[in-house]
């Protein structure tokens, strides 16, 4: 099996996330650069390269937020750790904790209930405008 073939998940995640740049092998290795929108990206991209165990052997990575690249809103992100709640977090971030709805839609590309929400998973925090 080829590189471009033991890393596909990772390339598709990047196509899916419009990454500028290419996973090229060589010399036994492959290549991995671009540029992305957004920090998030970079992570996600990197998070599927490492579900190949042995990643450190086969890849030379060079993935960049792009510095052309619109800045997201005055919000941050949070990594959701055991126990947490949105209204939780929503009190931590936003002041409130009936404020738990704004974080829950601006995530309903990866919630479909706010009372399901697991650890690891990484939130973007509306501005608590």
């Amino acid at each position: 099996m080829n590189l471009r073939d033991k890393y596909n998940h990772a390339i598709q995640i990047a196509k899916e996330l419009h990454m500028e740049g290419s996973a090229q092998e060589r010399d036994g290795k492959l290549y991995f650069t671009g540029l992305t929108k957004s920090t998030d990206e970079v992570n996600r991209i990197w998070d599927a390269i490492k579900v190949v165990p042995d990643w450190r052997n086969d890849i030379v990575g060079d993935i960049k937020v792009d510095p052309n690249a619109p800045k997201q809103a005055a919000g941050a992100t949070y990594t959701v750790k055991a126990g947490d709640t949105l209204s939780k977090i929503a009190k931590e971030h936003l002041g409130n904790a009936n404020s738990y709805m704004k974080i829950f839609d601006a995530n309903k590309d990866q919630l479909t209930d706010p009372d399901k929400i697991k650890p690891g998973q990484v939130l973007k925090i509306p501005a608590s405008a």
